[in-house]
């Protein structure tokens, strides 16, 4: 006899279609600690390609969103979907990795006595979607996914590098080459550009911007001269929730913002 599987409660639940239209979606997220409210009924859109801003001042609940996102921290109240239908508060860490939510902390983690090429093929191989698991075993064609993730994050002539000789920008891409190794439908990267040199804030800006092209990305930034160079919609965050969103120069004239955030 046929065993009848029990539908998937978290996708059988129907919902609005802004949810479902929607890669991100946070209805009325909160979340304390110790009484202290670090995320304040928060809500954000995140919509399939696109590229988003997040500013706001130390404490604003940025990092406490994105550990929200990836499933480090549960929310107490609201709603977390991805993808239109996966509620993540439901998911553990590994889970949401492997749905494909990929996080760039601030500081690179590379395997700094690996040369570069080593840390995107190791990367490569780690892969759990249908490419990790069609090409495991295939050595060509793993190399023709480093060859272009290494061109993708222009690190082609470093390759023979050891990752630890790489300046600071350097080993950022290389490790933005090892999550979009993962394939990830988005990719939430935490304050890119601190510590870059002009040159290599400028190259990070056009990475994203042309990683943008084939992935959703959410930006954490206090740069307001990249931001501008990456030319997106900016939200931003104020005591756990969302203050203003528009472009940057809608958000950087509101008399809110200034007050919080950029001072006068």
């Amino acid at each position: 006899m046929e065993t009848q599987l029990p539908a998937d409660p978290v996708q059988a639940i129907e919902r609005p279609q802004i949810v479902t239209q929607s890669l991100l979606y946070l209805d009325g997220v909160s979340v304390s600690f110790d009484g202290f409210r670090a995320i304040n009924s928060l809500s954000l859109i995140i919509a399939p390609g696109e590229m988003r801003a997040i500013i706001g001042p130390n404490g604003a609940g940025k990092t406490t969103m994105m550990d929200i996102i990836t499933g480090k921290t549960k929310p107490d109240t609201g709603d977390v979907i991805f993808d239109g239908h996966v509620d993540l508060t439901k998911l553990d860490e590994t889970a949401i990795a492997n749905l494909g939510i990929g996080r760039k902390f601030q500081k690179p983690t590379v395997f700094e006595m690996h040369t570069v090429e080593d840390n995107i093929e190791m990367a490569v191989k780690a892969d759990r979607t249908v490419f990790g698991t069609l090409f495991s075993r295939h050595s060509a064609e793993i190399w023709r996914r480093v060859d272009e993730l290494l061109g993708i994050v222009r690190l082609g002539d470093h390759r023979k590098r050891l990752a630890g000789d790489l300046s600071h920008g350097q080993k950022q891409w290389l490790e933005i080459g090892m999550l979009l190794a993962q394939d990830p439908k988005l990719l939430l990267v935490d304050e890119p550009a601190a510590g870059m040199t002009d040159v290599e804030t400028g190259a990070t800006a056009d990475l994203l911007k042309d990683i943008a092209r084939t992935h959703s990305v959410v930006v954490v930034e206090h740069d307001m001269g990249f931001i501008r160079e990456l030319g997106v919609k900016v939200t931003c965050l104020h005591e756990g929730s969302v203050l203003a969103e528009g472009s940057l120069d809608q958000v950087s004239s509101d008399e809110r913002v200034i007050e919080v955030y950029l001072g006068r």
